[in-house]
Order: structure tokens, then C-alpha cells, then sequence
């Protein structure tokens, strides 16, 4: 099998380190259950036609470090972006597609994601409340400006230093 598989440009992204969980979103899990939080996991589809709330992706899985194929809800991606993939085992998963994507096709296609994901996050747990010490992705990351938890005194944004 000494197959080389040519690079292709494809949607990257992260999972997000803390999600909310449960009736109001009042609990908070790291990652998902198949990917760790912060995972950098490619898009190999999306399904337009249901409003994109839902990718296949391929990453490591949690536990094994595995590659993995699953469908997983866009909210718990962010930092979508379009690069150019090397990886033999991605390549392999993703398959040929119908029509290569260039990089302007990939980088359009990232950005609108983001913005979905963005809005599948706000309307996950629309007018509840944050819970206190919220780590959830808008609570980290803030980027409207205020502290993330809607005026609900969650953690508001984190320092890395």
C-alpha cells in the first residue's frame, strides 16, 4: 500500500474545552464524549440542506488517540479555518471529493461555519442564565465585549498567563 494521497485544502477546527449540559445548561463537560476539548478535528461534510447544525469529522478520539469518523453538532467546534491537509489517515477518511475545493471555496465555507456555530451556541440555552464560574466557549472567549454570561456573573473571560 504505497499510496500517496495528494493535499488537499480542507475546514479545520477545534472543539470547544467546556460545554454546557443538561436542563438549562446549568452543567458544564469537558469537550464531547468521543473528542477532548481544544481537539483539532478536519470537516469532510456538511449537510446543508438541515442548516449545517450537524458535521462529519474526522479527529483522535478521546480515549485511544484512534482516528475517528463521526457526525458531531457545529456548536461544539469554533475557530473553523481553511488549510491545507498533509495527513495520509485524514485523506484516506475523507475520501474523493465530487469536486476539489480550493482554498477561497474553503475559507468562505470556514467563515460561515463559524458563524453558525457562533448562533447554535447562543440559541442552545437561549434565556437561561449562565451558571456562576460558567467556562463555557462565549463565557472564555467573550467576544462581544462583555463578560460572557449576559450580565449573570459567570467567569467572564480567562487569562492564559
Amino acid at each position: 500500500m504505497d499510496e500517496t494521497v495528494e493535499p488537499r485544502w480542507m475546514i479545520v477546527a477545534n472543539v470547544v474545552r467546556w460545554r454546557r449540559y443538561g436542563a438549562g445548561g446549568q452543567e458544564l463537560r469537558p469537550g464531547t464524549k468521543v473528542y477532548r476539548g481544544g481537539a483539532r478535528v478536519f470537516v469532510i461534510s456538511t449537510y446543508p440542506g438541515m442548516g449545517n447544525e450537524d458535521l462529519t469529522t474526522v479527529g483522535q478520539a478521546r480515549n485511544t488517540g484512534h482516528w475517528i469518523t463521526i457526525d458531531m453538532p457545529t456548536r461544539h467546534l469554533h475557530t473553523f479555518r481553511a488549510k491545507l491537509t498533509y495527513s495520509p489517515a485524514v485523506l484516506r477518511r475523507a475520501g474523493q471529493p465530487f469536486e476539489p475545493p480550493t482554498e477561497e471555496r474553503a475559507r468562505e465555507t470556514a467563515a460561515a461555519l463559524e458563524r453558525l456555530a457562533a448562533r447554535y451556541r447562543r440559541e442552545s440555552h437561549a434565556g437561561v442564565a449562565h451558571p456562576r464560574g460558567c467556562l463555557c466557549h462565549e463565557c472564555l472567549t467573550a467576544a462581544d465585549g462583555t463578560d460572557g454570561t449576559g450580565g449573570t456573573g459567570g467567569a467572564g473571560p480567562v487569562s492564559s498567563a
